[in-house]
């Protein structure tokens, strides 16, 4: 296991080299930089700060002294708000974290629970229904409901406040962010329910007289977890970066609206710093997803 594990470390930081090369050279191939704008300064002037953040050095060498103070933990300043973005970063991804934790709680949850219920009573009335509000849930985008809810229980209805830092309240953007990942683990999870309880070790039990319930929980349920634990990794990225889009409908300081301020000004550190915690994030959460796999199913074997 630990050979194993290893090896995976190693490929993770691989993958993440790899993930900061393509985001800093393929910024640096579009047109402008993070000084030119209406107000842009002074030819003079743009050179010292050229000068300043090494930009006037070729694009490999930039990358280079990136990648070395990155890996002693200095990820530079904003271009624009001259801010130290390691507190910037720490500050923004405790939001998004907090928002993005309480989001995937309520996505596995309730989805496994509602896709277990959606299986036991296949073709019966609680089936459909929840197969119908899931499928509707999985079409509809996170910023069309991040809108309909903002619109509805905020402003129309005065039900719950628009989003406050000094009174966060995470109840819509949370809703915003769990209602796809919970509809598709329901369906998930309701398909592999389904085809476990066809398998012979389950009749086996039932026929030995092994108590419905036990059968359910000890033999069906968790031997059905192993696709929805697959998902979970892919899951953290998509609430980690779907919250880019939840955080700025619900104007969430969070690390999600750090990242589209960062390419709207062409603020490169930011993009910098904002991709590296993501891809680690990312990275973390599938490699956290394999080793759950040897405790839910005690028979996969690390290679």
């Amino acid at each position: 296991m630990w050979k194993y594990f290893v090896k995976r470390v190693g490929l993770a930081v691989i993958t993440v080299f790899i993930i900061c090369a393509i985001t800093f050279f393929t910024m640096n191939a579009i047109p402008g930089g993070p000084f030119d704008s209406e107000k842009a300064p002074t030819k003079e002037v743009q050179r010292v700060l050229e000068a300043r953040y090494h930009l006037d050095q070729p694009v490999w060498k930039q990358f280079f002294i990136y990648m070395n103070n990155a890996l002693h933990g200095d990820f530079g300043i904003s271009l624009k708000s001259g801010r130290a973005i390691s507190s910037m970063i720490s500050s923004s991804l405790s939001i998004s974290a907090k928002l993005g934790g309480i989001a995937m709680v309520v996505a596995l949850i309730p989805g496994i629970i509602l896709g277990a219920i959606a299986a036991l009573m296949r073709n019966r009335w609680p089936d459909r229904v929840i197969i119908f509000f899931t499928t509707l849930f999985v079409a509809v985008p996170s910023f069309i409901l991040g809108t309909i809810l903002l619109l509805v229980f905020c402003l129309k209805l005065g039900w719950l406040p628009v989003w406050s830092m000094t009174d966060p309240h995470y109840i819509l953007p949370v809703i915003a962010l769990a209602l796809y990942p919970m509809s598709y683990i329901t369906r998930l999870t309701k398909t592999s329910m389904l085809d476990v309880l066809g398998q012979d070790y389950i009749r086996t039990a039932r026929s030995k007289g092994v108590a419905e319930l036990k059968v359910i929980f000890k033999h069906a349920l968790r031997n059905a977890l192993i696709p929805v634990i697959t998902y979970v990794g892919p899951m953290t990225a998509y609430v980690i970066t779907g919250s880019m889009v939840v955080e700025t409908i619900f104007t969430i300081g969070g690390l999600g609206s750090k990242f589209v301020t960062g390419i709207t000004n062409r603020d490169y550190p930011v993009i910098m710093a904002t991709t590296i915690c993501l891809a680690v994030l990312m990275v973390a959460a599938n490699l956290i997803c394999d080793l759950i796999y040897k405790v839910v199913d005690p028979r996969i074997k690390f290679e």
